[in-house]
């Protein structure tokens, strides 16, 4: 199962596909509901973004200073609070509602986009 769904991620290299709903659709195609799907894809990204982050800080470490620092560690913890805020918000939501409203709206965008591109 989780091959399956770590190859379904591997769609999201394609430009313009999501890798967190890749992840979602992948575990909900192998018998997962959506708020464990959900889950499954915010704890999947979490190695992610703590990789990036200490690979940003490591390529920039030349140009951290102390104020740097402090103000690094601020948007951190306002970034986890918010993000904790938001992950709980949409956990509850997916619980109660079905992922229509998302792919409708990535429909209308991506429509947008490929109009903008082509008669823009």
């Amino acid at each position: 199962m989780y091959f399956g769904i770590g190859v379904l991620q591997c769609l999201a290299m394609i430009p313009g596909v999501s890798r967190s709903g890749a992840t979602i659709v992948g575990a909900m195609m192998f018998g997962a509901d959506r708020r464990s799907a959900a889950e499954f894809s915010f704890w999947l990204a979490m190695p992610t973004m703590v990789g990036a982050f200490a690979y940003e800080a490591f390529k920039s470490r030349a140009d951290l200073t102390s104020g740097n620092t402090t103000a690094i560690a601020v948007g951190f913890i306002f970034s986890f609070i918010f993000g904790w805020i938001v992950v709980k918000t949409f956990l509850r939501y997916v619980q109660r509602h079905t992922f229509a409203v998302f792919a409708w709206w990535r429909i209308v965008i991506g429509g947008a986009g490929i109009y903008m591109l082509y008669f823009l």
